[in-house]
């Protein structure tokens, strides 16, 4: 599938619940999906910086396109950084680097975190994309 498939596909499920209370718990049972980061690459270096609690992420590339992990030790961020993993793992740097993240805005959740957390989103989103920028240049 394609980013902008996985992102549409994000913004059907979260329009089927009613209230951000099912929101956030369908985000916390997203979080128990993640494909978790090893506990080797659990480094200050992979720690996402500016987010309220700690999250790691650590990616490599297999067949040209690269592969995310992560954890939190939070249950809310957990959720939503198996959100971005699920949008930006398994695709080629080219195409996260191209890739809006305006699926965030449609589904209201930048609205319905405190700042910090807003912030950390963001933070999550660059940190992505730095990697996308890292393993471009071993494709080219």
């Amino acid at each position: 599938m394609t980013i902008q498939e996985i992102q549409n596909e994000i913004i059907e499920e979260f329009s089927m619940f009613d209230d951000w209370e099912e929101r956030y718990q369908y985000m916390i049972d997203l979080g128990k999906t993640l494909p978790l980061i090893d506990d080797a690459h659990k480094t200050n270096d992979n720690i996402i910086k500016g987010c309220q609690s700690k999250v790691w992420v650590h990616a490599n590339m297999n067949d040209n396109k690269v592969v995310f992990t992560a954890d939190s030790d939070a249950i809310i961020t957990k959720g939503i950084i198996a959100i971005l993993i699920r949008t930006f793992s398994n695709q080629h740097p080219t195409a996260i680097l191209e890739a809006n993240s305006d699926f965030i805005d449609k589904i209201g959740l930048k609205e319905h975190l405190s700042p910090t957390r807003a912030n950390g989103l963001v933070n999550m989103i660059k940190q992505l994309k730095m990697y996308a920028i890292a393993y471009q240049t071993q494709v080219n």
